[in-house]
């Protein structure tokens, strides 16, 4: 039986939430599987038969932290299966949610030397009465430019979940 890794970093909870949704289906199929977040991660990497990380973008960058787990874990990284996500607005757009259209995720892959086994983008959620009083005007700014919801009551959640269970499986399958 295969041991998997869940490792995330979230700012407004949605990435952990998808996480937690991977968590069950693969539990669900008799899998076992520890989620962490970047910052209590502590495990010896090569204790898990596959390793999935998730990152939310905010301000158009993933977490510093996932970012350095990467490069000082790289070697490791490339001995087993991983998987990674990235959980970003813009893939709300059906021209960039995928791993190849989204320009967060082209633009991460270029800057850091790492292959995942399996890489994912899914579309997080816009609940502006949540963020703090910059963040929101800042959001509201920057869907003003990409033409989505400025609407100060707006909460959307634009998580496709089914997306979410087809990636589980295929992460079994890896």
């Amino acid at each position: 039986m295969s041991k998997i890794g869940i490792i995330y970093s979230t700012v407004d909870g949605q990435t952990l939430k998808i996480c937690k949704k991977i968590e069950e289906h693969l539990q669900a199929e008799n899998v076992t599987v520890s989620l962490f977040s970047i910052e209590e991660f502590n495990e010896d990497i090569l204790t898990f038969d596959k390793l999935v990380i998730g990152a939310s973008i905010r301000y158009g960058v993933h977490n510093e932290k996932i970012i350095k787990f990467i490069n000082k874990n790289k070697n490791l990284l490339d001995s087993i299966k991983t998987a990674f996500f990235s959980v970003n607005l813009v893939a709300r757009k059906p021209e960039k949610n995928t791993p190849t259209t989204n320009p967060y995720v082209v633009k991460f892959f270029k800057t850091i030397n790492w292959n995942p086994t399996l890489v994912e983008v899914f579309a997080g959620n816009l609940d502006y009465k949540k963020y703090p009083f910059f963040d929101r005007i800042m959001i509201q700014f920057i869907m003003w430019i990409t033409k989505g919801p400025t609407d100060s009551n707006a909460k959307i959640e634009y998580t496709n979940w089914e997306k979410v269970k087809m990636f589980s499986n295929v992460i079994k399958t890896i």
